[in-house]
């Protein structure tokens, strides 16, 4: 199919085209837009004209439906159907809504003849003085008159010759302007098997219009009627078929009205967040704008609050280097060109003043740093009610002012994660208050110094680091934490690993007699007795330390570590007792 062609109508109007187009429609051709000129029914329902569907470029398409095409023409209704096959067929895109038209062995021609649009294009030809009309028998010279009782157009030769004819003498001949003023001019529909014959029967067998030959021809043995005894069965099934039809024209129309709501309710609703986002992103541009001044006037403060500091430091500086060399000079002058008297009259003042001068604290480097971070990612508060980001940072991390804190800094348990805390300070002793340092520890065994004990390190971007690491074996451990490769506060320093926390093997109980169910046979490690034979414990007797207990160490302390091992060294080889 050519690329250049365009279809004719939108999508919208191919839907409801005889109702955009109103009575056009039905004497127009949708592609040049002129009055029918043999006008061809589609499948899809739309009508074009012959010689503008034979310019439309076909294409090829592959039909397995063989014979049994249900592509309507009058011509093929006349061919024989053909065993199911697959074979190529040439098709043809309706101009109007792009459906595919399979076009049948005669190509266009071929397709079915619209003869409602030929007779409702007739009286628009007769209003427009006989333009486009020729001869319905010669097909060559324009319209004169019709016969009425024909309903043939004839031209002037072939009128003549219509009278002389002694069948056709007495026919009633109307001039053409005589039926401009009629609404719908009817004309015969001839047989295409038989051109001189009018289609006037109907074979119930092949449900096709047949002339009076085609009765006698092909259709002897079809049961035949004159198409005015069966128009109501057929047209009344039509009917039906229609009032099935409509409710969908209802329900499509009623879907496209909602689409029709719903787009301009979408249409309304993009504008209203449209205008949202515009508002928001104006509100926040400013109050973005505004934190920027903010920065570089903070910005421009710092450079200048530094370089003062830098030029008192500097005159301070160049003023005590100016004594100095004044010093340096006048005692290298008195002693190389001075006699001995001078140095000596004047030795008194020169050591006072030399001595003041090598007194004179100073710094020999700059006061400030260079230190200037824009921290794009951190918090900066709320502006104008924006939640904004961006802190200009000019605190330096100070090794020897980190802090280490944590409850397992200098303790831990084998295969149990113990943590620490290192939290960053500046020269000034304050909380850095943002992450990001290069935090190094190490915790290495002091018998095993090839095996450091795996370390993680959790930047709190606060100033804070979470330390945190597991150690396999007990032992003393020595732990580094550095920062830019300098120990921090109280690092490096040794931590001692214990054995992982024994479990209680007993019961912590008042006395062996309530936590056993005054059995006789249970003992505790407090050593304590009853009478009558009891093992273990009871409140008020020989051996009972007068507080609650564990049955299996006897500490008076639940969350204390067991230190009963089972060995022969426990007194007095104790049973468990059970708590009910």
């Amino acid at each position: 199919m050519s690329e250049n062609r365009k279809p004719l109508l939108g999508f919208v109007s191919k839907l409801p085209s005889g109702t955009a187009l109103g009575n056009s429609a039905k004497t127009h051709c949708p592609l040049c837009l002129g009055l029918f000129k043999a006008p061809r029914l589609l499948p899809c329902l739309h009508t074009v004209c012959t010689t503008c569907l034979e310019q439309l470029e076909p294409f090829s398409v592959v039909d397995i439906r063989g014979g049994d095409s249900d592509t309507s023409s009058e011509g093929s209704i006349f061919q024989e159907l053909k065993p199911r096959s697959l074979q190529s067929q040439i098709g043809i895109l309706c101009p109007v809504c792009d459906a595919q038209v399979d076009l049948p062995m005669g190509g266009v021609k071929a397709l079915t003849i619209d003869h409602l649009a030929v007779n409702d294009v007739m009286p628009e030809s007769l209003r427009g003085e006989g333009q486009g009309l020729v001869c319905d028998l010669c097909n060559d010279r324009e319209v004169e008159k019709r016969c009425q009782t024909c309903k043939a157009n004839l031209c002037h030769f072939c009128c003549q010759a219509h009278r002389r004819q002694k069948k056709t003498t007495y026919h009633t001949m109307v001039d053409l302007k005589d039926l401009k003023g009629y609404s719908r001019i009817g004309k015969p529909i001839l047989c295409p098997v038989h051109p001189a014959e009018e289609l006037r029967l109907f074979c119930e067998f092949c449900d096709r219009p047949v002339c009076r030959d085609c009765v006698v021809g092909e259709h002897r043995e079809h049961p035949c009627d004159f198409t005015s005894n069966v128009i109501h069965k057929h047209g009344d099934s039509v009917w039906e078929l229609l009032k099935g039809t409509q409710p969908h024209v209802e329900a499509l129309e009623e879907a496209l009205a909602q689409i029709h709501i719903m787009n301009s309710a979408l249409q309304k609703q993009v504008e209203a967040v449209a205008a949202d986002v515009r508002t928001f992103s104006e509100g926040y541009i400013k109050a973005i704008e505004e934190h920027r001044d903010k920065l570089l006037k903070q910005l421009e403060d710092i450079r200048a609050q530094k370089e003062n500091s830098l030029q008192l430091q500097k005159a301070q500086l160049e003023q005590l280097l100016a004594d100095m060399r004044t010093g340096v000079e006048f005692t290298e002058h008195l002693l190389t060109s001075g006699s001995d008297l001078e140095i000596l009259i004047t030795k008194r003042v020169v050591v006072e003043r030399l001595r003041k001068l090598n007194k004179v604290q100073y710094s020999a480097r700059p006061g400030v740093n260079d230190k200037i971070r824009f921290c794009p990612q951190e918090k900066a508060g709320q502006c104008r009610g924006y939640e904004i980001y961006g802190t200009i940072n000019t605190k330096e991390v100070d090794p020897a002012k980190c802090v280490l804190q944590g409850e397992d800094l200098h303790r831990a348990r084998e295969k149990q994660t113990a943590s620490f805390t290192l939290l960053c300070k500046d020269a000034a002793g304050e909380i850095t208050g943002r992450g990001g340092d290069n935090v190094q520890v190490a915790i290495v065994p002091k018998d095993k110094k090839d095996s450091p004990v795996r370390t993680m390190v959790q930047d709190n971007k606060d100033g804070t680091y979470y330390i945190s690491y597991t150690p396999k074996e007990p032992g003393v451990y020595t732990v580094w934490v550095c920062i830019k490769e300098q120990h921090v506060q109280g690092s490096p320093f040794t931590v001692t690993v214990r054995r992982k926390h024994r479990p209680h093997s007993g019961v912590f109980h008042c006395c062996t007699f309530c936590s056993s169910g005054g059995q006789k046979t249970a003992r505790c490690a407090c050593g304590g007795t009853m009478p009558g034979g009891y093992l273990g414990c009871g409140h008020g007797h020989k051996g009972h330390p007068g507080h609650p207990h564990w049955s299996c160490c006897g500490k008076f302390n639940e969350k204390s570590e067991c230190t009963w091992t089972g060995g022969q060294s426990a007194p007095r080889s104790l049973l468990r007792t059970v708590a009910l």
